[in-house]
């Protein structure tokens, strides 16, 4: 009977949700999250269309867009918290010094306009393993990035490496663990030199979400959110709290941004994205 009345509780509370979601209420977001969103999980939706929404929402950031796409973003009053238009993909990064004279050429090329059209960071990778030892990309990613970050200094734009999982998206993906990132980031030794913390992925890979976040919080810069298993809604239908989890963040002093990157299942994507907002909209 207990086991009933809580799935009940779990479907009303959910239900509740998804149609305040829908219903397009503008209430006031609280302000202790700045809300961002990735463009590609929205990418059937034009990016006018997607603007739109993101402004009644009261996001102030779509993210992982390239320099044809900013000014768009600049019609609607948004920024992107992290946009990208260099580098060579996920899978060749800095742990592989072959890329190393490709990647800064592309980087140094992109992170001047960054700068220009007023945003502070830009995205970019480690590369997959592909037999290398983790000390040894260790090494190869710190010699890569020393060469970019005079001119990420100088244009104080912020380089941003994302952890991501190596079990089940990104096989041999090597920037996998908090720890190794962390260590990278002594390495390079610059504060221009971050990581993107993204929830999903590590919490594949090492749980502990917000104990992590306390242990690494000086070298964490951004967020990204993602329902597990399966990378879809943050609700009650998977098993991270996220609440806590935005708790935590703020309570770490972060002033930085959070950004929506979970794959809605549902119809209305937008209802998904909005109810995203508000889940991690905490007070």
């Amino acid at each position: 009977m207990a086991g009933s009345v809580a799935a009940v509780t779990l479907g009303t509370s959910l239900t509740n949700r998804l149609v305040a979601a829908d219903a397009g209420l503008d209430e006031k977001l609280k302000g202790k999250i700045n809300h961002s969103v990735c463009r590609w999980c929205y990418d059937k939706i034009s990016l006018d269309d997607l603007c739109k929404a993101a402004t009644k929402i009261g996001l102030t950031s779509i993210e992982l867009v390239g320099p044809e796409e900013w000014p768009t973003l600049k019609k609607y009053g948004l920024t992107s918290a992290l946009p990208w238009g260099a580098g060579m993909g996920i899978e060749k990064g800095f742990n592989d010094p072959q890329y190393h004279d490709a990647l800064i050429k592309s980087y140094e090329e992109v992170i001047p306009k960054v700068a220009a059209a007023g945003f502070k960071q830009i995205i970019c990778f480690s590369g997959n393993r592909k037999g290398m030892a983790d000390e040894q990309g260790l090494k190869n990613c710190a010699v890569g990035l020393k060469r970019l970050m005079p001119t990420a200094e100088k244009y104080k734009v912020t380089m941003v490496m994302e952890l991501l999982n190596s079990k089940v998206n990104h096989k041999d993906y090597m920037c996998d663990r908090t720890p190794w990132g962390a260590a990278l980031a002594d390495q390079v030794g610059s504060d221009r030199f971050k990581l993107l913390y993204d929830i999903y992925h590590m919490q594949i890979m090492e749980g502990d979400v917000i104990a992590t976040i306390n242990k690494y919080q000086q070298y964490i810069s951004h967020y990204h959110t993602g329902g597990v298993p399966g990378r879809n809604e943050i609700d009650e239908t998977q098993e991270l709290n996220y609440p806590a989890i935005m708790k935590a963040i703020v309570a770490t002093g972060y002033k930085g941004f959070v950004a929506q990157e979970f794959i809605p299942k549902r119809e209305d994507k937008l209802a998904s994205l909005k109810q995203g907002v508000q889940i991690c909209d905490i007070a």
